[in-house]
Formats: structure tokens, C-alpha cells, sequence
């Protein structure tokens, strides 16, 4: 996925400064490298101002929290709930830290390796034309392959385009509204709802609950609670369920039951990382097979409705 990202970035690089000529140079691919550089230190500088600020708000978040446990329990009628030191007192942070440090090790091994790859990637991309040339003698063949790859590629560039644009819309709209209420955070937050956007069902849901409890917390007050809970769940629902559909179009209409399974296949064998790629895995998957007479069986039994491109698309 980064080594795409980094040729459609290069693609795009290339159509802006060199019009078209050429798609791709090593000009265009050193800057989106350092487009890819940069905007990865800043959101790293982000965290990192983020979690400065919560440890100088946490404990006006406690008093707060409080004071909501205090009236569910003249709510509720119960005769006294658990206090917030007691329950800090029954977390044990050994073990949470020590599995802590050991995903972030993972990451950090995860990350080089993956550089790796992609370096890799980008160097073998230059012999494949040439390798088509072998591989295909017969210009007409040669032609038709290169047609049905192009295809698939802009395919795919649509698929991740789209979705990109709808969850910086979802970020933005959102972000508005957190700014609207004076939510804590609301870059971080907005940033997060970009993030989880790509996590079918399950990351619109945690995109929509943390925000809402954070302005529950703060403002010890129901109303920019159900402010924020019901702003984000509309855009949440009028992005994914309306903007969305119509933009990919019948071509990419995934199964619910398919995105489903993905999401549960692809967290299970790489936890948070494969939930955000498990849709763009299973659609580029689908795309590909839909293009192939052979395997286009299988893309319609992926799809919502059996709906595809034609070949000839």
C-alpha cells in the first residue's frame, strides 16, 4: 500500500510539474517521498503535543468524571458506585506497559521491514516493462495486457482516491463540529475519525463514542454530549451510507457479509493494521478478478449485488 501511494503521489507529481510528458521520475518520486516524510513527522509531532496536553488536563477530567459517577448514583439509586481511585487501584499497569513497549518494538521492526520492501518495490518497478516485453512478443498481446493492467490500476486509484477524499471529509465535518462544542483535542480527534474511517462499521463506531464521552467528561454536561454523539453519527451515516455509494459506484459495492469477514480475517493476522487494510485488500482483490474472465465468477459472489464493470469497461 505505500509503495502505491507513493507512485500515485510520483503520478501525480508528474502530471502537475512535467504535464503529462512523463509520469514518473526519480524527481517525482523524491518528493513523494518527502510528501510521505513529512506529513508523517507531523502527525508523530501531533501525538506527541496531545499527549502532553492530556496529562496537564486529566485531572480536571477526573473531577469531573466525579461528579458523573456522583449523580449515577442518585440516578440509579444505588448505594455507592466504585470511585476513580479505586479503579486505577485495580488496573495493573506492569503488565499493560510491558505489552506496550512490546507492540511498539514490533512496530518500530515492522516499520524497517517494510521500508525494506518498499525500496525493493521501487527498484524492481523499473525492469517490468522490459520484463513485459519478454513475457508478451506478440505486440497485440502486449498491448491488450497493458490495456487490461491500466485498468485495474485506475481501478484501484479511484477505489483509494474516493475513500481518502470521503474520510478527509469525515474529518473535516467533523472537526467542525468538535471546534463548534470546544471538545478538547479536535485536531486529534479529526484526525482519528480519518483514520477510522478506513475500519468499516467498527471504526465508525469508535470514530463517533470517544469524542462524545470526552465532551461528556469535560464539560460535566449533557448537552454537548448529544451535540457531538449526534453530529458525528449524522455525517458518519450521510458520508458512508449516501456521498459515499454514489461516488464508487456498482463496480466496488463490496458485501456487507464479505467486508465483514475481511475486517475479522485481516485483524486477526495483523491486529489494527489489518482492519484498516482489510476493505482496500478485498477491493483491489475483487478488482483484479473482476477483470479476468476466468475469476470474474468470483468478484460477482464478493460484490453487494452481482453488479460489475464489463471487461470492455
Amino acid at each position: 500500500m505505500i509503495w502505491y501511494i507513493i507512485n500515485a503521489l510520483s503520478r501525480a507529481y508528474g502530471r502537475w510539474l512535467l504535464r503529462g510528458r512523463q509520469s514518473t521520475n526519480w524527481l517525482t518520486l523524491f518528493l513523494a517521498l518527502v510528501t510521505i516524510i513529512v506529513v508523517a513527522g507531523a502527525l508523530v509531532n501531533m501525538v506527541q503535543e496531545n499527549i502532553a496536553q492530556v496529562s496537564e488536563a486529566a485531572p480536571g477530567y477526573r473531577i469531573n468524571l466525579e461528579r458523573i459517577l456522583d449523580k449515577l448514583v442518585v440516578w440509579t439509586g444505588l448505594e455507592q458506585l466504585p470511585s476513580i481511585g479505586q479503579l486505577i487501584d485495580q488496573i495493573k499497569f506492569g503488565p499493560a506497559i510491558s505489552q506496550l513497549v512490546s507492540a511498539l518494538t514490533g512496530v518500530l521492526g515492522n516499520t524497517g521491514l517494510i521500508l525494506i520492501y518498499v525500496g525493493f518495490l521501487l527498484v524492481e518497478q523499473k525492469t517490468f516493462s522490459r520484463k513485459l516485453d519478454y513475457l508478451f512478443t506478440d505486440p497485440q498481446n502486449r498491448a491488450s495486457t497493458e490495456e487490461l493492467l491500466s485498468h485495474i490500476q485506475s481501478d484501484i486509484q479511484t477505489y483509494i482516491s474516493i475513500k481518502t477524499l470521503m474520510s478527509l471529509a469525515t474529518g473535516l465535518l467533523s472537526y467542525g463540529i468538535l471546534l463548534l462544542v470546544g471538545v478538547d483535542f479536535a485536531a486529534f480527534w479529526a484526525f482519528t475519525i480519518f483514520l477510522l474511517n478506513y475500519i468499516p462499521t467498527i471504526g465508525s463506531i469508535i470514530a463517533t463514542v470517544f469524542p462524545a464521552l470526552l465532551a461528556l467528561i469535560q464539560f460535566d454536561n449533557a448537552y454537548p454530549f448529544l451535540i457531538v454523539a449526534i453530529g458525528l453519527t449524522g455525517i458518519q451515516f450521510l458520508i458512508g451510507n449516501v456521498v459515499e455509494p454514489r461516488l464508487m459506484g456498482s463496480s466496488l459495492n463490496l458485501s456487507p457479509l464479505v467486508v465483514l469477514l475481511s475486517l475479522v480475517l485481516w485483524g486477526s493476522v495483523w491486529g489494527i493494521a489489518g482492519m484498516f487494510l482489510s476493505v482496500p485488500i478485498t477491493v483491489i482483490a475483487m478488482i483484479v478478478l473482476a477483470n479476468f474472465s476466468g475469476t470474474r465468477p468470483i468478484a460477482v459472489l464478493l460484490s453487494k449485488d452481482g453488479r460489475l464493470k464489463k471487461l470492455s469497461e
